[in-house]
């Protein structure tokens, strides 16, 4: 091309210079050692889960449409071992009994939990406290078991107070079907009132002071500040621990084992997983036993599908306020 006003060419731009093709970065050294260390770590781990978990659930899921009693030749038996189950009196009992457990044990000790930890949240001295309530947690539940069964005897230490001051003869705990159910839903929430605590009272100090300053300055009590203040942030910790209470209630199974022989007194006390011992280990009807897992899955499945749902209109996250 020519410059129109001096009539000389003008120089023509070269062609820019393709880059040369990016090659793959090699992994250092130092970076390769970190993972073979990182499998190293997780490894026992991974294993132990697979060998105790992963292969045992599908072995559950096989065999809970197959007939064995462990010894014999295993034979497929389709969805017979389900409606069996669905039949049997005793799934049945065993499913109101759990969830009455569930129903009792977990409103009433989340709720005991959250008043301690505001009590607590202000005492200088609360971590004495808190090691006093977490001390059922890391103890072994065979142990708090065995412990409750000396206190629910006829001469223990609660039935006899409980005569004495109220005039009354000493219940019998563990004998009687309408009081056995109420002797494990006292266990259970005494035995998991620490751990709540402890959670809560994290909750609570996480909560920002200023948003408490600001709520005391237009005038807000102690009732209205936890009310609108204190709860609605604390709600989405409630919701975690009540998913996970009603899980662990679900599964309830050592404290009656122990606490009550024989499932107590006409099955009172017989939860779905002492039903499901019970066929596994007691008739040894393997089939039965896996199906009656399974139907325990679907159970656990649907309640804390129902929760999260529900969650929508019950917790408050801050950063949906914000």
């Amino acid at each position: 091309m020519s410059d129109l006003a001096t009539g000389e060419r003008m120089p023509q731009a070269l062609p820019a210079a393709s880059a040369p093709p990016a090659t793959p970065r090699r992994e250092s050294a130092w970076r390769r050692r970190d993972r073979r260390w990182g499998y190293l770590f997780i490894g026992p781990q991974l294993i132990g889960m697979t060998v105790f978990v992963v292969l045992p659930f599908a072995a559950s899921l096989v065999l809970a449409f197959a007939s064995w009693d462990g010894l014999s030749d295993l034979s497929w038996v389709g969805f017979e071992n389900f409606t069996a189950q669905f039949q049997d009196e005793l799934l049945w009992r065993s499913i109101v009994n759990t969830l009455i457990i569930a129903v009792v044990t977990v409103p009433i000790g989340l709720g005991l939990a959250v008043v301690i930890a505001v009590a607590l949240e202000r005492l200088k001295t609360r971590a004495l406290y808190l090691v006093l309530f977490f001390a059922p947690v890391v103890t072994s539940t065979v142990a708090v078991a065995m412990i409750w069964q000396q206190m629910f005897r006829a001469d223990g230490v609660l039935s006899t107070t409980i005569a004495n001051v109220f005039g009354i003869d000493p219940p019998d705990w563990l004998g009687d079907p309408k009081l056995a159910l109420l002797a494990v839903c006292i266990v259970t929430i005494w035995s998991s009132l620490g751990l709540n605590v402890v959670i809560f009272l994290a909750g609570l100090q996480n909560i920002s002071p200023s948003v408490i300053e600001a709520a005391r300055i237009d005038g807000a009590g102690a009732w209205r500040l936890f009310r609108s203040i204190r709860l609605p942030l604390l709600s989405p910790i409630v919701f975690f621990s009540s998913v996970v209470a009603f899980i662990s209630s679900l599964q309830t199974f050592d404290t009656v084992y122990v606490l009550v022989s024989n499932a107590g007194p006409d099955n009172a006390t017989r939860t779905i997983v002492y039903h499901i011992y019970d066929l596994g280990f007691g008739k040894f009807q393997i089939g039965p036993s896996s199906a009656a897992s399974v139907i325990l899955l679907l159970l656990t499945l649907v309640i804390t599908a129902i929760q999260f749902g529900a969650q929508k209109k019950f917790v408050h996250y801050e950063d949906d306020a914000a």
